[in-house]
């Protein structure tokens, strides 16, 4: 069943060529700009990875990897859902030092996504990861280098109302920080979604931390694979969304599990049988750099950027009829 939402009297933004150049604009610039602000390099990555690998990103342990046997390789190869392990193995490989880090293109494949406004089954982002030091495995240097990414995402915002004048979207470079902790105190009554919202109303740019961890109430605010965030040192990083009225997720990020955080969090989440799994051996025998790193939406900051109310006016995918037709009487192209 469609979850599509159209607001009333919603229209594009922009003509669709107008549109397309915007989201070359916005892309080319992002990506510059998050990688002066966090001393990253560009660098190539993988479409899928071998199933018994363990470098797939197991989100939250129940979604289904798109799968393929590769005869003449003789392993089965998985899409990835996301290259969040992938990225500290490569740090490694690659001769990355401390202090540098690196972005790359991410396309996935996440075939049991339920479809709407903001969600599709094909996720596009920048994934980055960079090595610290263990002294840097802090809340403090967790909000600096959120501060840092959210300041990337204004300065893009501002250069694009400058190229395309008809565009007046305002973003909030100040970071309201809270814990999941701390807003299921505030909110006991809401939703965890319902919370999120009615703190970026407030304040507009939010950052969310410690997702993964059981609360007071005996529920997770949201699930977190325990094998790649520290579940201490991470979090979402949210934006109000005005078209949609509601809280937006641009990205999930965090300081990665050391060996301490990776045996605890493994054993609480049930998930013990991935010691033996040749990315977890690593970590478990220190033998991967100490990392933080993150997800950042393509689509989601061009559908922010431009307000755009729908996430197929900006990328191409597959969509259910009754949202396609919905969207074709609304005037609204899907890609």
């Amino acid at each position: 069943m469609s979850k599509l939402y159209i607001p009333q009297g919603y229209t594009a933004p922009l003509p669709n060529y107008e549109l397309q150049r915007a989201i070359a604009f916005i892309k080319d610039s992002f990506q510059t700009n998050l990688s002066n602000a966090l001393n990253l390099r560009r660098v190539s990555a993988p479409l899928f990875v071998d199933g018994g690998s363990g470098l797939n990103d197991d989100l939250n342990g129940v979604e289904r990897p798109v799968a393929f046997d590769i005869p003449d390789v003789g392993v089965n190869g998985q899409v990835v859902h996301s290259l969040a392990k992938w990225k500290r193995l490569a740090l490694k490989r690659y001769g990355f030092h401390e202090g540098k880090g690196l972005y790359t293109d991410m396309n996935a494949i996440r075939r049991d996504e339920e479809v709407d406004n903001i969600h599709s089954i094909y996720v596009d982002q920048w994934d980055w990861e960079k090595i610290i030091s263990r002294e840097d495995r802090n809340v403090n240097y967790l909000k600096s280098s959120v501060r840092a990414i959210v300041g990337a995402v204004c300065e893009t915002s501002e250069a694009l109302n400058v190229a395309f004048p008809s565009l007046r979207g305002k973003l909030d470079r100040e970071v309201f920080f809270i814990t999941t902790q701390e807003l299921e105190d505030l909110y006991p009554d809401l939703t965890p979604s319902e919370r999120e919202t009615e703190i970026c109303r407030q304040h507009h740019t939010v950052f969310l931390m410690q997702i993964g961890k059981t609360l007071k109430s005996g529920k997770k605010h949201d699930g977190r694979a325990p094998d790649y965030d520290d579940w201490d040192l991470n979090g979402d990083i949210l934006m109000w969304n005005p078209v949609l009225e509601r809280s937006f997720e641009i990205s999930s990020m965090g300081i990665r599990v050391d060996e301490e955080s990776l045996d605890r969090q493994l054993t609480l989440a049930g998930c013990d049988h991935r010691r033996e799994l040749p990315f977890h051996k690593m970590l478990l025998n220190s033998e991967l750099p100490l990392t933080m790193g993150g997800g950042i939406g393509q689509s989601r900051l061009c559908m922010l950027m431009l307000g755009t109310c729908h996430i197929g006016e900006v990328q191409a995918s597959l969509w259910d009829q009754e949202t396609m037709d919905s969207c074709e009487n609304a005037g609204i192209t899907l890609l």
